[in-house]
């Protein structure tokens, strides 16, 4: 099972002293999604990985609230500008946190995957909130920064490459864009890097191209 324990965060933008939960223990019992979303059995620790200041709508992972966090005048502004407007009284949901994350860690200037990354557990956890228009737009922004990152020289190194080019094709498919996910599925085969240990990601693109399923096996 998943265990929770109660914190309390000093917010680097406005200083604010605010409780939030954080992951002591989780498992992956609940088996993994062919988009890569590891399921627990009971409660889903996901939403409590990423944290967000209750006055100013900051958001990051624990390491985010340290002293070690990168703040700088312009991040200031915006999520004074572009966040803190946004807060509600109402609970924010997880994929709202992990949305306000990926914003914080673009204006951070972070590399293009990790944003990318943030946008896919958003996604992840509107699959939790039964909210398919919300998931099919995070799904679409995410493979949007992911084919970014694959696009620049160096952002993804040649060994990770068929794996994230198979993601992106997983994203387009269950956003409902059958020809971008066909697309990037029969590219995997030359972004293999070690047909050995490959193996496997070219079978699954194969897989979700021509009869999809929704769990590895």
């Amino acid at each position: 099972m998943t265990t929770l324990q109660q914190i309390e965060l000093r917010c680097p933008i406005c200083d604010t002293r605010f409780k939030s939960q954080q992951v002591i223990s989780t498992n992956s019992f609940g088996g993994k999604r062919t988009d890569f979303h590891e399921r627990a059995a009971g409660t889903q620790p996901l939403p409590y990985l990423i944290h967000m200041c209750n006055r100013c709508g900051y958001s990051g992972a624990e390491r985010d609230f340290t002293e070690d966090a990168d703040v700088s005048p312009v991040l200031k502004e915006h999520v004074w500008s572009e966040l803190a407007p946004a807060l509600s009284a109402v609970a924010i949901s997880g994929s709202e946190k992990y949305e306000a994350a990926a914003k914080v860690a673009e204006w951070q200037g972070l590399d293009t995957r990790h944003v990318a990354d943030l946008l896919l557990r958003a996604a992840w956890c509107c699959v939790d909130e039964n909210d398919v228009e919300a998931e099919r737009f995070y799904r679409r922004k995410s493979a949007w920064k992911f084919e970014e990152a694959l696009s620049s020289y160096d952002g993804v190194v040649r060994e990770e490459r068929a794996v994230l080019t198979y993601l992106v094709g997983e994203l387009w498919r269950r956003a409902g864009d059958d020809r971008q996910s066909h697309d990037w599925f029969n590219r995997v085969v030359s972004e293999i890097a070690d047909p050995g240990s490959q193996q496997w990601i070219l079978d699954a693109a194969r897989q979700q191209r021509d009869c999809p399923r929704e769990w590895f096996g």
